[in-house]
């Protein structure tokens, strides 16, 4: 079977640190070709893994008639611009979350996919976590009953990625660890609820840590540090969602933020069973013959879930599987998250039906 061709746009540590070992552990692909603005970044692994074409100018990629995906990997500002220049050269994409710094350019995403006929998907790899798959079954399987409301949340004590740099400009991020973190959370809680329509959002957003430079999370290392740089996005975020069935959703996200320890969590309750997932420990609470129980399930720790969502996608491309993800409940994340932010600057609830 001939190997699909891919070229990178972006090269920082995102791609660095998950995007790369999973390219390269899938025997069906190759790397043909790397792009950054940051050429030295880029050469660097080119001259690493062997990697015979190196450019600066993203059209220069997109250009090629021999590759076959581009994987996406540049701040958020440019995800849609690339992701879409792409797609109408004929090619496949996989980018890195989220999906777009606002609904409009993530709606032109989702068009431009539909019209191209390739495949667009943009990392969620928290639903390829073996814990989520579990928990997507058990709900589909009705063990849970009627999910009908619950709370999910990604908390740092000290872990501004980036600190002066795109991650916190929010021209180039849209945001802070709202459209960071959020994006993980929230989506794996409304994939597990089966992806209720949202209905209205209201949130708060806080910048209370500018001036601090302490660390302890390894996640601060993500991006390029600049001591005059730019603040001036939110370091927490807190909001509720309402659904059309009548369900709803707590959110909580930080990057700095005066907790214990840093933890991402998800937990849903329902008539019948409700659970905890707090970083990769689950816990179930149930009836068993009219008694109260706590189930543990014994799962495998090891998550996976960046290769596994990447093997995915290669898979859809091959035509071997139906996508877990499609690009219009893209659009719909991003215009919850673009609401919370107006709801934090107006103060009033946003409908979004």
């Amino acid at each position: 079977m001939e190997k699909l061709r891919i070229a990178v746009v972006g090269t920082g540590n995102i791609f660095r640190s998950v995007h790369l070992p999973a390219w390269l552990a899938n025997p069906e692909v190759e790397i043909v070709a790397v792009c950054d603005a940051y050429r030295a970044g880029a050469q660097k692994i080119a001259d690493d893994y062997g990697i015979k074409d190196v450019y600066e100018d993203y059209r220069e990629v997109i250009a090629r008639d021999d590759v076959d995906i581009v994987n996406v990997c540049t701040p958020n500002l440019y995800h849609s611009e690339v992701s879409i220049a792409a797609l109408k050269a004929g090619k496949h994409v996989f980018c890195e979350k989220p999906d777009a710094i606002n609904p409009e350019e993530a709606y032109k995403m989702a068009q431009a996919a539909k019209e191209s006929g390739k495949v667009l998907m943009v990392m969620r790899n928290n639903r390829y976590r073996p814990v989520s798959t579990f928990l997507k079954k058990y709900v589909e399987q009705g063990h849970m009953g009627d999910v009908y409301t619950g709370r999910c949340g990604w908390l740092r004590r000290r872990g501004i990625p980036g600190k002066g740099g795109w991650f916190t400009t929010k021209e180039l991020s849209g945001g802070g660890p709202l459209i960071d973190l959020g994006v993980h959370m929230i989506d794996l809680s409304l994939w597990i609820m089966g992806n209720p329509k949202p209905v209205a959002v209201s949130g708060s957003v806080y910048t209370k840590f500018a001036n601090n430079d302490l660390s302890d999370s390894a996640h601060s290392a993500f991006g390029s540090k600049q001591a005059d740089g730019t603040f001036d996005v939110e370091d927490l975020a807190t909001g509720f969602i309402r659904f059309e069935n009548g369900a709803s959703l707590q959110i909580e996200f930080s990057w700095a933020s005066n907790i214990e320890n840093e933890g991402r969590f998800v937990e849903l309750r329902g008539t019948k069973a409700g659970f905890s997932l707090f970083n990769e420990e689950l816990k179930l609470f149930t009836e068993i013959e009219g008694t109260l129980c706590n189930v543990i399930p014994q799962l495998p720790k090891d998550s996976g879930g960046h290769k596994n969502n990447i093997d995915h996608f290669v898979d859809v491309v091959r035509g071997r599987a139906e996508p877990i993800f499609v690009p219009e409940q893209g659009v719909d994340m991003i215009n919850i998250l673009s609401a919370i932010y107006e709801s934090a600057q107006t103060g009033r609830e946003i409908r979004l039906d």
